[in-house]
């Protein structure tokens, strides 16, 4: 604690007596500073022991007092000590008046004492303050340690929170809580997550301080890590601002912490490479392989139905960029991609290995993240956290750009396509991908984030003939017969359509038509001509009722 009016006080060598503000000695003392201006007030910082002899002050002027000991109270000065002996046999009343009623303590400092005494006696307890301060922060380094060593986050939390006598919470990259001590401090830092998210879209590292409502308490938040981006932050609850050796331990567990973080990193990077090799020998038809390198890595993973995505860049336009973006803050702050979801923004592929990854750990799940160039592969549980979190992120997505931003300035950046496959064990693997990559290709073809396989296999074949190819093939196949049918010659379209729908059959078709079935004969006679193809080959019939169905489609 450092020294105070009262400390000084009670100091056996010092012989200072209080004429004024006796109730307020309790006050810190910063410093003692002697200064025999009739206007110290500039050279003032707050929290000083101003040491007088009155040399230049008109000491029995009531008037001139009160305006000095204004002035030095409202500079912050906590207390006056005045010299006797020397220019005054004793403190003018004036004074003595002035100091009692701006509530300023004023002692006076016997002939015998120098001032040079009572600014040793200050300087010593401050420097012993600040010892006690070190030694304290020093054991708090060592207990913090010890705990993170044997007791995880967890125990570094609940040690942090025992040094500040407060309480402390983790954070992971996406803003979620991670871990509270105690245990009652989960749900104020629950209300913390917004603070935290805009503390982590901050260069790091970053800090800050919230305030909370009356009666409430002081929070100090910190960002985890030592690259630009934070991947996780610190929060510390106290009843008051922390005091030396209280920050010791703060920034103790903010560097124990980024260590953590840090090898937690590398680890995630070995665990990269195993997953891309298991990954490999899946798609080699190697199961059993697959199976001894992964070890407990995966749990139950490859054994249990899964699901494989293949997520791909494909470049976009400012609107959709921007239709991302708002995907991402409308889906549930658990479920964001982290700012530390790559080192550049607008990396989605590092985005959705984020989302994913986050929303398995939190439902204590396995998945396996493969990054490959452009491409990010994802083997997650079939009816999994994982896979539920790609497709609220690709339905959030699909709203946003449903939603329209045509006119939004900006340059190009990447986006996302996603292909998923059916459910799978680890023997049709390599069917499993050949799945994703079909659904990718018409998510790519169709301008959809997502596109799962089983759509695609339980639907219909018509809406596969939307695409802006097979529309140009059918308006080129029929387009003679349309220039045929403007002239006003004849309904050539029309009577294909009803012959080919009643599968030939002449008096089915001509009926439909309400005309006669040689009328119809001589049509389709003029349909071969036009299109030089015979209508008795089954290949022409299906190609051209393909086109029609896709003219049909526009």
């Amino acid at each position: 604690m450092p020294p105070t009016l009262a400390s000084l006080v009670h100091h056996s060598a010092l012989k200072l007596t209080v004429r004024a503000g006796g109730d307020r000695l309790d006050v810190p003392v910063r410093w003692a500073h002697v200064s025999e201006l009739a206007d110290p007030v500039p050279y003032m910082e707050g929290g000083e022991l101003l040491l007088i002899t009155a040399l230049k002050l008109d000491a029995e002027d009531p008037e001139a007092m009160r305006r000095y000991v204004r002035r030095l109270a409202g500079a912050g000065v906590v207390g006056l000590g005045f010299a006797v002996g020397v220019n005054y046999e004793e403190i003018p009343e004036a004074l003595v008046d002035a100091a009692e009623e701006e509530g300023l303590p004023l002692l006076e400092v016997p002939r015998r004492t120098p001032f040079l005494a009572i600014s040793k006696a200050v300087s010593a307890a401050i420097a012993a303050d600040q010892y006690r301060a070190v030694t304290a922060g020093f054991a708090a380094q060592r207990e913090l340690t010890r705990q993170a060593q044997t007791g995880g986050p967890e125990g570094l939390l609940a040690a942090l929170a025992a040094q500040v006598d407060g309480w402390a919470a983790l954070y992971d990259a996406s803003g979620a809580v991670v871990a509270t001590a105690p245990e009652w401090a989960g749900r104020r830092a629950a209300r913390l997550t917004g603070d935290v998210q805009r503390l982590r879209d901050r260069p790091a590292p970053a800090s800050s301080v919230v305030g909370g409502p009356e009666n409430e308490d002081r929070v100090e938040l910190h960002t985890i890590g030592t690259g630009r981006r934070p991947r996780a932050a610190l929060a510390v609850g106290t009843a008051a601002a922390p005091g030396t050796a209280e920050r010791y331990a703060v920034h103790s567990a903010i560097a124990l912490l980024t260590l953590t973080t840090e090898r937690s990193r590398s680890l995630q990077a070995a665990e990269q490479r195993v997953g891309a090799a298991v990954l490999r020998m899946l798609l080699a038809g190697e199961p059993d392989h697959a199976r001894a390198v992964a070890g407990d890595l995966y749990g139950g993973l490859l054994d249990a139905p899964f699901r494989m995505m293949v997520a791909e860049r494909v470049p976009v336009s400012a609107s959709a960029a921007l239709a991302r973006a708002e995907a991402r803050s409308a889906a549930p702050a658990a479920d964001r991609p982290s700012a530390a979801a790559a080192d550049t923004p607008g990396d989605p592929l590092a985005a959705l290995a984020d989302i994913v990854e986050s929303a398995a750990a939190r439902a204590g799940e396995a998945v396996l993240v493969v990054p490959e160039g452009e491409r990010l592969v994802v083997l997650a549980t079939d009816g999994g956290a994982a896979a539920a979190a790609c497709a609220q992120y690709a339905a959030a997505l699909e709203t946003a750009r449903s939603g329209g931003r045509e006119k939004v300035p900006g340059g190009e950046e990447d986006d996302l396509v996603v292909g998923l496959s059916a459910p799978a064990g680890p023997i049709a693997a390599s069917a499993a991908y050949k799945q994703a990559e079909q659904a990718l290709s018409v998510a790519r073809r169709r301008g959809r984030v997502l596109v799962e396989h089983e759509q695609m296999a339980a639907g219909s074949v018509l809406p596969l003939l939307a695409d802006d190819a097979v529309r140009a093939f059918a308006d080129g196949m029929l387009r003679p017969l349309y220039e045929h049918d403007a002239t006003g010659r004849g309904d050539l379209v029309a009577s294909l359509r009803a012959w080919l729908s009643k599968h030939g059959q002449w008096d089915a078709a001509a009926a439909d038509l309400g005309v006669h079935r040689h009328t119809l004969r001589y049509r389709m006679r003029r349909v071969e001509e036009i299109l030089g193809r015979s209508l008795d080959d089954p290949d022409a019939r299906m190609e051209l009722w393909l086109a029609l169905k896709a003219t049909a489609t526009e």
